[in-house]
């Protein structure tokens, strides 16, 4: 069968892999220049199965309150008259319950996990490298209230098998060393052993070229995708810049601009940019620096080590489109970094990128069949695009050809929000 995947960032470059591992015939388009050159060049660089929770949660409407007034808040709200904003804010305040939350949470889990798997085949399979280290993520509390709150999500990780452990303010130590050249800032943390880091541009570009050279996957970038034609009972064409291209199936992998696409089709997606900021900064002092990734969980911001690198990832921001570098989002994740590792990295060195992260309300990626026979859906991933990539892509590979799925998908389809 021939398969057109729109969109070459990880999430359409995996499930390029997946397809074509199974005889497919692929093809892969891109308005960039190369692969992971939007959403997925400067993420945070944490593979984090274990960590993977909804920002949908409770209490977090009235904390959004509370940080629309504080300086190096983890969400900010660019007040502007955009009706789709407001409507997603709507639909995301209603899943801040318990009992949504439960769901989500499972939900996300669910792929995760499979995506832990997923992923360490993958490495074992083709042999990339992308400056990755298995060494699990250190979620770090600055408060007991942070303590006693995680008790929920430690329930949901035991519930699916996932190795965790409570530290206090001594064994993060062990885990972290560096952290010892801060003492009192934390009470302890929660540690995910089996979570993972690394360069998720260079595990897109070295997957890409994999399978390019090794499983025949055509890439077709510098092409604009403008609409999709339908015809009979499902798509007939991708009308693009380069002119019309035809498949047996299509793929609609375009983060945060898939809604777009697919409006004139009368399906709604609610998928919302949430943009994102980053640091890449030279390590100075290895012994000052993460080991892995740590996750200061008062400001949402995530530390992560490369071979020689930083890379620090933070901040929620709505604020439509824009793709705008603001030297105050900048402050705030330079002050966690310097607060956290003030020894490790030059932040005076350092790259500052931002991105669009493509967020649904109830922060659970959307995979699976559209009511056009031929179309198919894997986006919406928000912040944990990289860490559910895999398993998204083998799950829809599965759903693709028809097999019985590697687990289950109920709940992770579009049909969720009919």
């Amino acid at each position: 069968m021939k398969v057109l995947i729109l969109g070459s960032g990880v999430v359409g470059v995996t499930s390029a892999y997946y397809l074509a591992r199974r005889g497919h015939e692929v093809t892969v388009v891109d308005r960039q220049p190369s692969p992971a050159m939007e959403t997925s060049y400067g993420n945070a660089g944490q593979v984090s199965f274990g960590f993977s929770s909804p920002w949908a949660a409770p209490g977090i409407p009235q904390k959004a309150m509370k940080w629309m007034f504080q300086e190096h808040a983890p969400l900010k709200i660019q007040p502007r008259m955009d009706p789709t904003m407001a409507r997603f804010m709507m639909k995301m305040f209603a899943n801040c319950n318990a009992e949504h939350y439960a769901v989500n949470k499972e939900r996300m889990v669910r792929i995760a996990e499979h995506s832990r798997a997923c992923i360490d085949a993958l490495r074992a399979e083709t042999g990339i490298r992308y400056e990755d280290r298995q060494r699990g993520l250190l979620q770090l509390f600055r408060h007991d209230s942070q303590v006693e709150a995680v008790a929920k999500d430690m329930k949901v990780l035991a519930q699916c098998g996932v190795r965790h452990e409570l530290l206090d303010s001594e064994a993060i130590k062990a885990v972290e060393p560096a952290l010892a050249r801060v003492p009192g800032k934390f009470v302890g943390g929660l540690h995910l052993p089996d979570d993972q880091t690394g360069d998720c541009h260079l595990f897109t570009s070295r997957l890409a070229d994999y399978c390019r050279e090794q499983l025949g996957v055509e890439f077709r970038f510098n092409v604009d995708i403008q609409r999709l034609k339908r015809g009979g009972a499902g798509i007939e064409s991708v009308v693009t810049s380069a002119g019309e291209l035809t498949a047996d199936a299509y793929v609609v992998c375009l983060g945060s601009y898939s809604p777009f696409l697919v409006k004139d089709l009368d399906i709604r997606l609610p998928i919302y940019p949430v943009k994102g900021y980053s640091l890449t900064l030279p390590v100075v002092d290895d012994g000052g620096a993460p080991q892995s990734t740590v996750m200061d969980e008062s400001y949402k911001v995530a530390i992560s080590r490369f071979d020689d690198r930083i890379r620090v990832g933070g901040t929620a921001e709505l604020a439509s489109y824009d793709l705008s570098l603001l030297e105050k989002r900048r402050a705030t994740i330079s002050m966690v970094v310097q607060d956290v590792f003030p020894e490790g990295g030059d932040v005076a060195k350092a790259e500052f990128w931002t991105g669009l992260r493509p967020m649904t309300p109830d922060s659970t990626p959307i995979i699976g069949a559209t009511k056009h026979g031929n179309l198919w859906l894997n986006t919406g991933h928000g912040t944990l695009g990289w860490t559910m990539s895999c398993g998204s892509g083998q799950l829809l590979s599965d759903l693709i050809d028809g097999q019985q799925p590697a687990i289950d998908p109920r709940g992770l389809d579009v049909a969720r929000y009919a």
